[in-house]
């Protein structure tokens, strides 16, 4: 079973979000295991100080490199000796794909370090972290929603989470192109027809419509992923 570790400011952030839909079901099932751990609570001082200003100034604060090492190293004590990579949400790593998504999921523990303010002490990244993902070329307040993202993209690819393999096997971004269109009933809607080979029941046609749809779409909308 896939063990995922988030260490955040807001756990319970995170903890609304991976309570609800298929994740929530995926991990009341036991298929799945996600903890979110509060950097502050291993803060060494009465205050619980988590931040601090930048050698060098500039705006903002920085997270400090103790809190969060500790935090990281309670959560690979509680693996009892199993490996995890660390992953850290930065808007300086690699760009998260689909084909990145299968890749982690063969992973069997993973910790995700969501930052805040305007990032963290270099010194902890170079120590603890193993990779650095980004979900765009944007900047959030925090890494909740990135780290989020990554964990929701993984979990759902998982064996028993989603009701079959081609639920995401043959979605956008699976085979380096967008998915098909889509319809549903009524056959016409507000004078728009659902195409013909889908009311075909001719499966071989339907397959073939399908996949040219798929290259049309992404010609027109993704043509860099048909390079």
């Amino acid at each position: 079973m896939m063990r995922i570790d988030i260490a955040t400011l807001f756990p319970q952030m995170c903890d609304v979000v991976l309570s609800e839909s298929i994740i929530g079901r995926a991990k009341a099932k036991g298929i799945v295991e996600v903890h979110t751990h509060n950097i502050r609570d291993y803060a060494e001082d009465r205050y619980r100080k988590v931040d601090d200003y930048p050698y060098g100034g500039g705006l903002g604060m920085l997270l400090l490199a103790e809190p969060i090492y500790r935090c990281i190293r309670s959560i690979k004590d509680a693996l009892n000796g199993a490996a995890a990579t660390v992953i850290y949400m930065s808007p300086k790593g690699e760009r998260l794909t689909q084909r990145k998504v299968f890749e982690l999921k063969k992973i069997q523990n993973i910790i995700v370090l969501a930052g805040h303010y305007e990032g963290v002490d270099q010194r902890v990244l170079d120590l603890v972290v193993d990779e650095e993902i980004s979900v765009g070329d944007y900047v959030l307040t925090g890494g909740e929603l990135p780290a989020l993202t990554l964990v929701d993209a993984i979990l759902r690819c998982l064996p028993g989470v989603l009701s079959d393999e081609e639920c995401y096997v043959n979605e956008s971004h699976s085979n380096n192109m967008l998915e098909y269109p889509q319809y549903t009933r009524p056959e016409v809607w507000r004078g728009l027809k659902v195409p013909k080979e889908l009311l075909s029941g001719d499966h071989a046609m339907i397959r073939n419509w399908q996949k040219d749809a798929a290259i049309k779409i992404t010609k027109e909308k993704r043509p860099d992923l048909l390079k």
